[in-house]
């Protein structure tokens, strides 16, 4: 679908001296509005091409703005409470939720392949996220970080959900669009009343903010907004566990860290997964839950 790195900048390291320039859950909202120019004039132009939505449309993508923003929110305030390496550990139970809830929902079945691999993977994602390695319990507050970081996996899984069923009628700039603008009002509402918000956090972090916006919220996410609807729903949730191998390589590249042997094991462990899951007729069960519902 796309490298995992681009969607979301989250990474199993824990000795990053910039990480909080986006993790600061007091700039989330930045991270959405300044990539609503860019996801305006792309939906302006479907719109032109394909019409409006239904209004009913909207419903379902502010819903699942709402959960992306509470995910972000969520999951950066566990990274300092709990360590990155067990919040991205925890996070990543979407592999587990996803699947059930399009089971549940939209009778998706889920193969008996996905659910041999599935402890395989689980193992992938704890290695990869450092959760064995030496000190990989860092954090303030190890309990409330633990809760965070569920509520988040709660908030993604359903994030993830809702914005591969809205995708399924087509015209996904205009619903993406709809989901981003609703996280930055939730996110900016939930940083008012609670986290606090930044109102000048100065040029620099400006500029990293907006690199993170475009790469994630512009590239990232409307790429996994338009192929996650013509994907079942388990090879999606797999495909979305590159995230965290994603981010080991971006770490090594730009940041110059050194995987471990276990992160580099767990890497593999989720590409061997990923391209399991992915043989075959990977949008089979999606259609089919399609045309359940019609």
């Amino acid at each position: 679908m796309r490298c995992g790195a681009c969607r979301s900048g989250r990474c199993p390291y824990r000795r990053q001296p910039f990480c909080s320039i986006w993790h600061a859950p007091r700039r989330v909202p930045y991270r959405c509005a300044l990539a609503l120019p860019a996801l305006l004039a792309l939906s302006a132009a479907e719109r032109r091409r394909a019409g409006v939505i239904p209004r009913h449309r909207y419903g379902l993508a502010m819903s699942a703005g709402a959960l992306f923003a509470g995910d972000m929110l969520l999951w950066t305030q566990a990274i300092g409470e709990v360590g990155a390496g067990l919040s991205t550990v925890l996070v990543n139970v979407q592999v587990v939720m996803v699947p059930l809830l399009a089971w549940a929902v939209d009778r998706e079945p889920v193969p008996h392949r996905f659910l041999c691999w599935l402890p395989v993977l689980l193992v992938g994602v704890v290695c990869t996220g450092g959760l064995l390695e030496q000190g990989a319990t860092v954090g303030s507050d190890p309990l409330r970080g633990t809760v965070h970081a569920v509520l988040a996996a709660v908030c993604y899984s359903g994030f993830l959900y809702l914005l591969r069923r809205g995708g399924r009628t087509g015209q996904v700039r205009q619903v993406y669009t709809a989901v981003v603008a609703s996280a930055t009002v939730v996110s900016l509402a939930a940083g008012l009343l609670w986290y606090g918000f930044d109102p000048a956090p100065g040029w620099r972090v400006l500029g990293w903010l907006l690199a993170v916006a475009a790469c994630s919220q512009v590239v990232g996410w409307l790429l996994v907004a338009t192929a996650s609807p013509r994907l079942a729903g388990h090879v999606g949730a797999v495909l979305l566990l590159l995230t965290p191998g994603g981010a080991v390589a971006l770490g090594a590249v730009v940041l110059g860290e050194r995987p471990t042997p276990l992160q580099l094991a767990g890497c593999g462990v989720i590409l061997a997964g990923a391209y399991a899951m992915s043989r075959g007729d990977t949008s089979g069960d999606a259609r089919g839950g399609s045309r359940r519902r019609r």
